[in-house]
């Protein structure tokens, strides 16, 4: 028999947020989340997404193990901005038991449907910068820091409780070439006289919020606006994300692209991958788990590289902005040695973007990940 238990304490929480590193302990691509960022992800005090959004965290147990887990999250902003009563979900793993995922799937439905939802949606999280979209294709590919990774048995699950298909991402791996392509230094340079643009870098965080505040969060926003369940980032989200991610970025790749007035119009990050890291640490930073990821992200010399995301204003795009980022950023992938580019999520339908990979260069899509729909 199944109990669901919801989760109330932080030492309920913990169990809930390691559940799925031991769920996935044996398996050889799955790359462990950082237990303490998950954790602070459901603080009031330290995740703003939670200004706008309720949520509540299930566990399933049987004889005492547990066996399953699920987040219930309404995000007033995103609802709003969609006109849509959904309920998402999140952080839903499971033993191989439909007994366990519908039992927790219940949970969450009679939940939402309690707050006058009326749909559910998922796998999501609270913001895009969460991890989505249920792993489809590529099992036997390493999950980068931004992706989701589960078990192939979790799709039979999904259609047995009657969700359907709303969105599908997909993810390329790009191999670097040995050198820069003639024509993309010819491009750029006609991009940046056409348009009166100019690539910028800058040091730190320290420099990028001196010279240019928060506004390249509005390129995000302006990027994504029309992207799926995209929801803009307020003030503390800016502040959140920036506190937590830039300091960790290597800024040599951190390209800044502006116009005359000197407005940033595009960006774009990358990180080296640390897959193979997190699993060596198995997601603990302490005590010296911090000191292992920070070696590699400041390393002089790697392979592989995520590429965390591209974003160009809305009224600079179809313009050849993205050739000033593979312009910038190739001179420092061969300078670091890396071989292989993973790119991040991209929705299969925008075809503009997955093609300014796959004609310049050569590509493998190995990833798809699925968010799915269903009446409450």
């Amino acid at each position: 028999m199944i109990e669901i238990v919801e989760v109330k304490n932080k030492r309920q929480q913990w169990t809930f947020v390691r559940f799925a590193n031991n769920l996935y302990s044996d398996c050889p691509y799955y790359t462990p989340i950082l237990e303490l960022d998950d954790f602070n992800t459901f603080d009031p005090r330290k995740n703003p997404a939670l200004d706008h959004s309720e949520y509540i965290m299930f566990l399933a147990y049987r004889d005492g193990k547990v066996v399953g887990r699920i987040c219930g999250i309404i995000n007033r902003i995103a609802n709003e901005r969609w006109q849509r009563k959904t309920c998402r979900f999140g952080w839903f793993d499971f033993e191989d038991d439909f007994e366990i995922s519908e039992a927790l799937m219940s949970a969450v439905s009679a939940w939402g449907k309690s707050k006058g939802m009326e749909y559910l949606n998922g796998p999501v999280g609270f913001t895009d910068f969460d991890h989505e979209g249920l792993l489809l294709e590529g099992y036997d590919y390493y999950a980068t820091i931004a992706s989701l990774y589960n078990h192939p048995y979790y799709i039979k699950h999904y259609e047995r409780m009657g969700f359907r298909k709303e969105a599908d991402w997909i993810e390329l791996q790009i191999t670097i070439p040995n050198k820069t392509p003639e024509r993309f230094d010819r491009v750029a340079e006609i991009v940046k006289e056409k348009y009166g643009l100019k690539i910028v870098k800058v040091r730190n965080i320290k420099e990028l919020k001196r010279r240019y505040g928060m506004t390249y969060f509005d390129v995000l926003d302006s990027a994504y606006q029309k992207l799926y369940n995209y929801q803009p980032f307020t003030p503390e989200q800016k502040e959140y994300y920036t506190n937590m991610y830039f300091p960790l970025l290597n800024f040599d790749f951190v390209t800044i692209v502006v116009n005359q007035q000197d407005e940033i119009v595009g960006v774009g990050l990358g990180m080296p991958d640390i897959s193979h890291e997190l699993k060596k640490i198995k997601g603990k930073l302490f005590p010296f788990g911090w000191f292992t990821l920070l070696r590699k992200l400041k390393a002089k010399r790697f392979e592989v590289l995520d590429l965390l995301l591209v974003a160009v204003r809305e009224d600079y795009q179809d313009k050849g902005v993205n050739a000033l980022f593979f312009h910038d950023m190739l001179p420092y992938f061969f300078k670091y040695g890396v071989k292989y580019a993973e790119s991040t999520s991209m929705l299969e339908h925008n075809k503009k973007v997955i093609e300014q990979f796959t004609k310049n260069f050569e590509t493998r899509q190995h990833k798809r990940h699925r968010a799915y729909i269903r009446e409450i």
